[in-house]
């Protein structure tokens, strides 16, 4: 959720009290609040005279609460809003929402950019895009001196085996060991779990290792949630240890110099001015994977056709002996856009969603709180709201161990299901 306007003026007002205030602590601050660099030296400005949080406009029409939550069910759609409205009025039903009269769609969409200027915090609105291409240890500063980054009140994120979270007590069947990650890390919401072999890992193992034998080019893909970068990452980790293993990240909304400086990264060449040096740098990538290994690139959707055909010509350099592996929901669609890259494709997997038939062992794996679960239940959960989606139920996960923490006596049944899946609101 983006940060409210309150926080981020507090935040760099304290840090400008200090002397060390940079433009890039307040691009980093407009990034996490969801709003633009312009509007946060506004409010900067704004706070400098004393008036951290938005002052109230005093007249006009003013979006109610209850209106704000009906915007974002319906996606940050203003005519929807409207349509809504105009419903709920030949319903008689406005006043309830907090509004005397539906006024014009341009008066609407005024007042909407008005509120998210002032700092009002709309779920479904999309943050600025992310810092791509930054030296990290500038970027990780910035952060700790803006005080907004707090791991030890977050999700569980798993690098590897987690030291500090007590295996789940449950017996694992040979070919459901945790999938240790090295690198990238997964969220899974609630202490205690781990992550599960499923079939539908297994079958990505099995594609990713004949592309590395073959030295050939893979895309795995599928829609979100199901499991993709923790299957690949699964894969990679079975491979002989000889094997070197590159990762990198495409980054939101990437140029070529964001694409060097990442691959420049992942591969262990300097990152400073050589991304930026297209000769020397696209050399310098070429020369390091000429040895055997794998460059695994997560988030794939992102890149463009440019890019990819860039992706390409590293590829298609005499003498390059490393596999490709390509990873995201929706990198086929956008690999389909690049036909040179697109034609030399060697494996193409799909990841699917869990079976019906899987679920209930494969939770069982997952979580301990679901031992004593009624198959039935979950089939139901499942049905209803997860359906097949692993990410899905480790948010379920979550709210049923919080209530059995908060009241262990508890059975996990429809009831306290029913609860956890409420919880996942519109878009689960």
């Amino acid at each position: 959720m983006p940060l409210a306007r309150g926080v981020v003026v507090r935040r760099l007002l304290a840090v400008d009290g200090e002397g060390t205030l940079t433009a890039l602590h307040v691009r980093i601050a407009a990034e996490l609040a969801g709003v633009s660099e312009r509007t946060v030296w506004r409010w900067l400005a704004d706070g400098r005279r004393g008036h951290v949080e938005a002052r109230p406009r005093q007249d006009g029409f003013s979006l109610s609460d209850a209106l704000w939550e009906v915007l974002a069910q319906a996606g940050g759609n203003v005519a929807e809003l409207r349509r809504r409205m105009l419903r709920a009025q030949e319903e008689g039903a406005l006043e309830g929402w907090g509004a005397q009269c539906v006024p014009s769609l341009p008066t609407l969409h005024r007042v909407i950019k008005r509120d998210l200027g002032a700092g009002r915090v709309l779920e479904v609105a999309r943050p600025a895009g992310a810092m791509v291409g930054l030296e990290p240890s500038r970027y990780d500063r910035a952060l700790a001196d803006l005080g907004l980054v707090d791991g030890a009140g977050g999700p569980l994120v798993v690098d590897g085996p987690p030291a500090d979270v007590p295996p789940a007590d449950v017996p694992v069947p040979e070919g459901a060991a945790d999938a240790g990650l090295r690198g990238g890390g997964v969220r899974l919401y609630v202490p205690g779990a781990r992550l599960v072999s499923t079939r539908q890992v297994a079958a990505v193992a099995e594609a990713v290792g004949h592309t590395v034998a073959a030295r050939g080019m893979c895309c795995v893909y599928g829609d979100t949630g199901l499991g993709k970068t923790v299957a690949v990452e699964q894969a990679l980790h079975l491979l002989p240890g000889r094997v070197p293993v590159w990762r990198a990240v495409a980054g939101v909304a990437p140029g070529l110099p964001q694409l060097r400086a990442s691959l420049c990264e992942a591969l262990g060449l300097p990152s400073g001015a050589l991304p930026h040096r297209a000769g020397p740098a696209s050399q310098a990538l070429t020369r390091a994977l000429a040895e055997p290994g794998v460059l695994f690139v997560d988030d794939a959707q992102r890149l463009t056709p440019p890019l990819l055909d860039y992706l390409r010509q590293l590829w298609d350099a005499p003498g390059c002996a490393a596999a490709l592996v390509l990873c995201g929901a929706g990198s086929e669609r956008a690999l389909a856009r690049a036909s040179a890259l697109r034609s030399r494709v060697l494996t193409w997997h799909q990841v699917g969603r869990l079976e019906p038939s899987q679920v209930p062992q494969t939770l069982t794996l997952f979580h301990p709180v679901w031992a004593q679960a009624d198959p039935e239940d979950l089939a139901w959960a499942d049905e209803q709201m997860a359906r097949g989606n692993f990410r899905t139920w480790a948010k379920i996960t979550s709210h049923v161990y919080a209530a059995r923490e908060r009241g262990p006596a508890r059975r996990v049944g429809r009831e306290l299901i029913e609860q956890a899946c409420a919880r996942l609101g519109p878009y689960p």
